[in-house]
């Protein structure tokens, strides 16, 4: 195995912004080591993905300095947004972009182009690239996330405790979950909402507002973001994880309540349905609904909530297809297949 150079956003390990991309980026570097890659990790600060021109120079500097023929894996939070840079570079470096999130824009395809290849964290992501841009497809390869194995949830019979793993921005529909929710407040059911509440602090205001005046501040729960064992008693706490997300390109989470057996409802959108695949009898293990939708959102609510026959269903779907997921080697080994084909190119 040969050096690879990898440039990360500079939060990539701030326990006060966790996010699904910076623990792929952090599971990714261990496991390329854990294979024998000398990995040399290059966190750059800034407002990534819209970075000013001090951060640009930064980034233009990182890559200047580095050896010829070196093999750089950028994350596309850095990268996609900045095709003037790496076309300065692209002939002396191979220059790999790891794209959890497309912008579907011409900036992007840009920066896309100059690279020796791309890799996608979902099929839906390499579809979508391809689909949207002059790629070769040869050079547009998937490496998803795995999971972690994690004891099951044991759940509670009346399924009452929801619970959304997120962090709390417009993306991940957290309003549309605040509608769904005023809509079977009728019910018995509490919310508690993981996720980071710094992102889009006005989102985050009307959001507080959205509940307090539906009345239901006591039962959702913003806890701010939760990371180690914090994050896995919410897990082994929940009965149904929930991720009203209007777009979604992979969603680590709903493959993390997996790992725990907690069915999921979650967003008709981009990957996650690929995500939540089915058990090996063909049942899905959880629900999908149009995503910025609350009536449908609350339809699922209200089912999950009213029928035991539905529950125990789901549940089932959710300990089988538990046994198909995969775990973080067959990431590793995905992602350096990849960047060895890169290199060879």
């Amino acid at each position: 195995m040969g050096v690879v150079h990898v440039v990360l956003p500079g939060d990539i390990d701030d326990p006060a912004s966790p996010s699904g991309g910076n623990g792929y980026d952090r599971r990714a570097c261990r496991g390329l080591a854990a294979l024998g890659w000398t990995v040399r990790e290059h966190p750059v600060a800034g407002g990534w993905p819209y970075p000013g021109a001090g951060e640009r120079a930064a980034l233009a500097g990182l890559l200047a300095a580095l050896p010829d023929d070196a093999l750089v894996l950028l994350d596309g939070l850095v990268a996609s947004t900045v095709p003037e840079v790496l076309t300065r570079y692209a002939r002396r470096l191979r220059l790999v972009v790891l794209v959890h999130l497309p912008l579907d824009d011409e900036v992007e395809a840009r920066a896309l182009a100059v690279a020796a290849g791309v890799v996608c964290t979902s099929e839906w992501t390499r579809r979508r690239l391809l689909d949207r841009y002059a790629l070769p497809a040869g050079r547009v390869w998937v490496a998803a996330p795995g999971v972690s194995a994690a004891p099951l949830a044991p759940g509670t019979p009346a399924g009452t405790r929801l619970l959304c793993v997120a962090a709390v921005t417009p993306i991940k529909g957290h309003d549309v979950l605040a509608a769904a929710l005023a809509r079977i407040a009728d019910l018995d059911w509490t919310c508690h909402c993981v996720g980071a509440l710094t992102r889009d602090p006005a989102f985050v205001d009307r959001l507080r507002k959205l509940l307090a005046g539906a009345g239901l501040a006591d039962r959702v729960r913003l806890s701010g973001p939760l990371v180690g064992a914090a994050l896995d008693a919410a897990y082994a706490a929940a009965d149904l994880l929930v991720l009203p997300s209007r777009q979604e390109t992979y969603g680590m989470v709903v493959t993390e309540a997996l790992a725990r057996g907690l069915p999921v409802l979650g967003s008709d959108t981009g990957g996650l349905p690929e995500t939540l695949g089915h058990a090996p009898d063909g049942a899905r293990p959880g629900l999908l609904v149009p995503p910025a939708d609350p009536d449908a959102l609350a339809g699922a609510l209200r089912g999950w909530l009213t029928r035991p026959e539905l529950r125990g269903r789901l549940r089932h779907a959710a300990r089988q297809r538990r046994d198909t997921l995969t775990d973080w080697t067959v990431t590793a080994d995905r992602l350096a297949a990849a960047l060895t084909e890169a290199t060879a190119a």
